[in-house]
């Protein structure tokens, strides 16, 4: 099957893999991956040394850094932020973490298949 056959789900689980194994191949520990609660979800969630790391996972090969910020304006950021803080509240093995909001870009034209920008945003922005 080609990426163009694929479903929106399946091509959204394909990108969420392809992050994953580059998180992992980085010294990231994968804790939860598709964490969801009613208002939200988080498609990755790791853990860098004393940092815990909330990953979204975004796959635009026909779109440009510019419809990447655009995919990550403020409501989705807050949602995300929302979705971090009810994770942390059911998890209190993390409280001594540091906290950190990192994207995943995949296949956007002009950058490198797999992008990962750390500290993409936090909870009062962009970065």
């Amino acid at each position: 099957m080609t990426p163009a056959q694929l479903s929106t789900f399946e091509k959204g689980r394909d990108g969420e893999e392809r992050a994953s194994k580059y998180l992992s191949e980085h010294s990231f520990e994968i804790i939860r991956r598709n964490y969801r609660m009613k208002d939200g979800e988080i498609d990755i969630i790791a853990r860098e040394g004393e940092s815990l790391v909330f990953v979204e996972v975004k796959s635009l090969p026909g779109g440009s850094t510019e419809t990447l910020a655009c995919e990550l304006g403020p409501r989705k950021r807050s949602r995300i932020v929302r979705t971090a803080k009810y994770f942390l509240m059911e998890h209190h093995e993390y409280e001594s973490c540091f906290i950190r909001f990192d994207v995943i870009a995949l296949d956007v034209p002009g950058l490198e298949p797999v992008h990962h920008i750390r500290g993409a945003f936090s909870e009062s922005g962009l970065a």
